[in-house]
């Protein structure tokens, strides 16, 4: 047994997670309200807030909008709008209770650097009628099962419309709708307070059989999602591959191999994932990617409830390849000039260090738009109950998948005066390649790895 199934082992005997993933059905006269007058297929309010800054929902594109480009980079079809007001250190006060408590400390630590330009809201695009029918039918099907580590359910949509537990809605924020095959060359920097910066670039893909279009499975089956990541920079580390697969329900182990070009060898990683650092300079964790990346058994989890809060949102500009890193780079924070927020309904979630476990971040809480149910925006907490670390994913609307793409991510490290962007593309000389389709499971082996180094 792996020390990962004995800590399950003890925690189940405990009955500590069985008592954590217990949680009321969803009925099946809840479920016949999704794609309804007042819920969406996601289960997301259609209307909008009481004061008009959040729009009624209306969902009346999929896939492009009028204009749209048919190939290269597209800002986008709110490029020509301009910022409605901006947040500042001397008027946050005004905004506080539609910003997070990482968004205030920013304003405060960088005042002349950090600021929040808001934008009109949209919620124009819908998602096609094979998620919504796949969402409909998880409403009432949909259970959490090993202990909490993992979900029964249809893939391709989240399994839990009407979250009634932390957990479900944690579930939610693994499971949205995203890009069955992804490809880039991503540009990643740590940046610092004095304006110096180390660099990193890597070949990055992956093949998710649980968000393939076209083969709806169960949230069972043994693979989610199969990843490739091969350093080109820096030098001193490039060839170096990390590849593997993660599992869909973590009382499995996930798999990760490493190739080391110094010793030409493949060797299976002992650990890869919770708060293993990752990235230039350390500023992140493996779990930090996309806000959260796997297990959940090391937290307690608890559902807040909803909130309106500014988050960033239809941020296709940062991704424009004639935007310069020396441009976008400023210090304390990305250039707020190419920063996009608009006011959304988020389901806020929070977890804290199970007793037992350890994890660097004592306590978390995430912000999940209620239209997609991904997570834009997470503050971090150390073990002394400070907040250490403030960090955001820029979505932006991919016609390739019918969906909002993670694109450009920010991780602010507040104790170290510093912040990490990754998946960046302006300098990469590429675009994101999303369900191309052209990838396959033995791109993702060990032999592959060593082949990649090379």
């Amino acid at each position: 047994m792996t020390m990962k199934h004995i800590l399950l082992s003890c925690a189940v005997s405990a009955g500590v997670l069985l008592t954590s993933a217990a949680s009321a059905k969803t009925t099946a006269e809840e479920a016949a309200q999704l794609g309804g007058d007042k819920l969406t297929c996601m289960g997301a309010e259609r209307a909008g807030n009481a004061d008009g800054s959040i729009p009624a929902f209306e969902g009346k594109w999929l896939g492009t909008w009028p204009g749209a480009k048919t190939s290269g980079y597209d800002p986008g079809p709110y490029a020509a709008e301009k910022p409605l007001f901006t947040i500042t250190a001397q008027n946050a006060e005004q905004y506080a209770a539609r910003l997070t408590e990482g968004q205030k400390l920013l304003l405060k630590r960088y005042p002349t650097h950090y600021r929040i330009p808001v934008y009109a809201s949209h919620r124009d695009f819908r998602y096609p009628d094979w998620i919504c029918e796949t969402v409909k039918k998880n409403a009432t099907t949909a259970e959490v099962v090993s202990h909490g580590l993992g979900t029964t359910g249809t893939t391709g949509a989240i399994p839990f419309p009407f979250p009634k537990s932390g957990l479900e809605a944690q579930w939610n924020m693994q499971y949205p709708h995203r890009a069955w095959t992804e490809e880039a060359i991503l540009d990643q920097f740590a940046v610092y307070g004095n304006g110096s910066r180390a660099a990193g670039r890597v070949h990055y893909m992956i093949l998710s059989p649980w968000n393939d279009p076209k083969n709806r499975g169960s949230n069972q089956d043994k693979v989610n999602t199969y990843f490739y990541n091969e350093t080109q920079l820096p030098e001193r580390d490039k060839g170096t591959v990390i590849i593997g697969w993660t599992p869909n329900d973590d009382s499995i182990d996930r798999q990760a191999y490493l190739y080391n070009p110094g010793t030409r060898r493949v060797r299976q990683a002992p650990e890869f994932g919770f708060d293993n650092p990752q990235g230039a300079g350390g500023l992140r964790t493996v779990d930090d990617d996309r806000l959260f990346n796997g297990s959940p058994e090391r937290y307690d989890w608890k559902l807040v409830g909803k909130q309106e809060i500014y988050i960033p949102y239809n941020t296709a500009r940062m991704n424009d390849p004639a935007l310069k890193y020396a441009d976008l780079l400023t210090p304390h924070s990305l250039n707020p000039d190419v920063m996009r927020y608009e006011l959304h309904r988020v389901w806020v979630l929070e977890a804290t260090v199970k007793q037992g476990y350890r994890h660097v971040y004592a306590r978390r809480r995430w912000y999940l738009d209620e239209d997609t149910w991904h997570a834009v925006w997470v503050d971090n907490y150390d073990g002394r109950g400070q907040l250490w670390r403030a960090s955001m994913v820029n979505y932006f609307y991919s016609p390739a998948i019918q969906g909002y793409q993670a694109g450009v991510a920010l991780y602010h490290d507040l104790t170290a005066d510093a912040y990490f962007a990754d998946r960046l593309v302006n300098e990469s000389k590429t675009s994101w390649r999303l369900n191309t389709g052209d990838l396959t499971a033995d791109m993702f082996s060990p032999d592959a790895a060593k082949r990649g180094g090379h």
